[in-house]
């Protein structure tokens, strides 16, 4: 007879807090330094400003959606090994794309200010 082990449910909770709460701490540093940058106007672009303040609640965030995912795989019965395989490189990959896409903005605001943002000039 087989028997299905426990689902981990706590890995599931656990990883959604953990995303929730790096993703609130990279929304406050990323604001405080876009303010910070818009107030002085310095030389120092905005590209530059992606050091270890911002990448490390946005690597927190990628762990924790990568144990959301691998948790959430696991409660529906697959194996580990397959629910990491999938979920790692999901999470690079997407991770990849928000910080060039996020690269791509602060450029945008660098050159052209707010106004270059504004998607309500398009209507």
């Amino acid at each position: 007879m087989y028997y299905f082990p426990d689902p981990p449910y706590f890995l599931l909770v656990f990883g959604l807090f953990a995303g929730i709460t790096c993703g609130l701490a990279f929304e406050a540093t990323l604001k405080q330094q876009v303010r910070e940058w818009s107030k002085n106007r310095s030389t120092r672009t905005l590209a530059q400003m992606q050091g270890i303040q911002l990448q490390l609640p946005f690597l927190g965030i990628c762990g924790g959606i990568c144990l959301f995912l691998v948790a959430g795989l696991e409660v529906f019965g697959f194996p580990g090994w397959l629910s990491f395989g999938t979920s790692m490189p999901l999470t690079l990959f997407i991770g990849l794309l928000v910080w060039s896409q996020l690269k791509s903005l602060l450029g945008q605001l660098e050159r052209g200010g707010s106004r270059a943002l504004d998607l309500d000039v398009w209507e």
